[in-house]
């Protein structure tokens, strides 16, 4: 078959798309930039899901095609990448063309919790869209998961991390049911319903439920993949709920943050179903929580959950003593006493205030930057690891003696170089981002 598979490069669909590749199948990817895609075992055409809302823009890319399958979404919303445009106009705008063009299946890969009691912008965007193709005159199929599991992912990301926490915080006690799946599991199902013949599958509404074996609770799903990582039982600490919703409004403020009021909402709601359709699809019960993570894999598993959040409390370690130097280098310290050190350097006169105050603002800029970079931070590494040695150099020289001090203040250089040493090699590269004056920003793809 010719499949047009959006959403390729991300965590389900890539692996999808290998998945497709492997049955036999000729894939083409709808993306943005077709151009710098670079997989000669892919065929590309140029799609936009920020600004692709009419039927005939979608036409002429499904020529040929024989199965839609539709694997883009968000989770937060970002700039133009909103809920309106990328669950529901465009994916529409494409079901309505694929229909008029006769293909023989389409496939949506929707959010389980997107039916009736929805209640987030998250889920509705994304019943809108499974409503109008379930409409539709042509087969297809609405695939609904639940919390997906794999490597990569971000689910797989933060709950390992929380998992490896030695004490693991739980929102109202963790009692909120979750029925994680497995990534290979979900796509296997996708694999066998573009296989059925059906016109539609049993489960009504032409809805399948993508899920684990059965429900558990949040705590459990935590204490279980903790114990499929090697460690010894978790210590679980209950916050209260109007903390939580708290930290979730907080959170609506940070960009990147997985917690806000929806999120936790959809939490609070649970995510759970009937195991009988992926089971029947599978030919075997879906895969259990404690088999997520293979003998093979759990030493890179547990290394990534630590480093998960060891990092950021080393960045925010980082970024608080350059913020608190520059605070005393301001005035918290004796000035005079400041310029009495400067004066043994060589420094005097006039220029004495603007290397006091140019170093401390220098320092708050330095900790400022290593709390807010998200992108691009192996200039702020390189910067610190040079003024660091300029400085330990530099006093070497002039101070001698503060080598030899009680409480180390040039020996602490050593250990500070080597962490953000560490950072700079962890330093993840930044990819390049194409960009044109219709479209800023690039759609996040599921």
């Amino acid at each position: 078959m010719v499949v047009l598979l959006t959403g390729g490069s991300g965590f389900i669909g890539s692996h999808l798309a290998e998945a497709l590749l492997a049955a036999g199948h000729q894939v083409v990817c709808a993306v943005r930039n077709p151009d710098a895609r670079r997989d000669p075992r892919f065929q590309y055409v140029a799609a936009d899901f920020t600004r692709d809302f009419d039927a005939s823009a979608w036409m002429p890319r499904l020529q040929g095609v024989d199965v839609v399958v539709n694997a883009v979404g968000i989770i937060r919303e970002r700039g133009v990448q909103t809920f309106d445009a990328i669950h529901v106009r465009a994916p529409i705008a494409l079901f309505d063309a694929a229909a008029r063009c006769g293909v023989r299946k389409i496939v949506q890969i929707s959010a389980l919790g997107a039916d009736e009691l929805a209640q987030s912008r998250y889920h509705l965007s994304k019943k809108q869209a499974d409503d109008f193709l379930s409409g539709l005159a042509v087969p297809s199929v609405v695939v609904q998961p639940s919390l997906v599991f794999g490597p990569g992912g971000t689910s797989a990301r933060l709950f390992t991390a929380l998992a490896s926490l030695p004490l693991i915080a739980l929102p109202g006690g963790g009692h909120q049911q979750v029925q994680p799946v497995h990534l290979d599991d979900l796509v296997a199902a996708i694999m066998a319903l573009l296989e059925d013949d059906r016109e539609s599958p049993t489960s009504p509404g032409g809805r399948v439920a993508i899920v684990g074996p059965e429900p558990m609770s949040l705590r459990q799903f935590l204490a279980t993949l903790r114990t499929a990582l090697g460690w010894p039982r978790a210590h679980f600490i209950p916050v209260p709920m109007p903390l939580v919703r708290l930290g979730a409004s907080a959170g609506r403020l940070l960009p990147g943050s997985l917690l806000d009021p929806e999120t936790l909402q959809m939490l609070e709601r649970g995510n759970t179903g009937s195991a009988a359709r992926i089971t029947e699809l599978l030919g075997r019960p879906p895969r259990a929580v404690r088999d997520f993570i293979a003998p093979q894999d759990r030493a890179q598993s547990r290394l990534q959950a630590k480093l998960a959040w060891l990092l950021p409390v080393l960045r925010i370690s980082i970024a608080l003593v350059w913020i608190v130097t520059g605070i005393v280098s301001l005035g918290l310290y004796p000035v005079e006493d400041s310029y009495a050190l400067l004066a043994r350097t060589g420094i005097t006169g006039a220029i004495a205030p603007l290397m006091l105050y140019g170093a401390a603002l220098l320092d708050l800029a330095f900790g400022i930057g290593t709390l807010m970079l998200k992108r691009g931070r192996r200039w702020l590494w390189l910067a610190q690891l040079g003024l660091i040695g300029f400085y330990t150099i530099i006093i070497s020289f002039r101070l001698p003696e503060f080598w030899l001090h009680p409480y180390g203040p040039l020996l602490k250089n050593l250990p500070m170089l080597a962490a953000i040493w560490l950072l700079l090699e962890l330093e993840e590269p930044d990819e390049p981002r194409a960009r044109n004056k219709h479209n800023p920003v690039k759609p996040k793809e599921r």
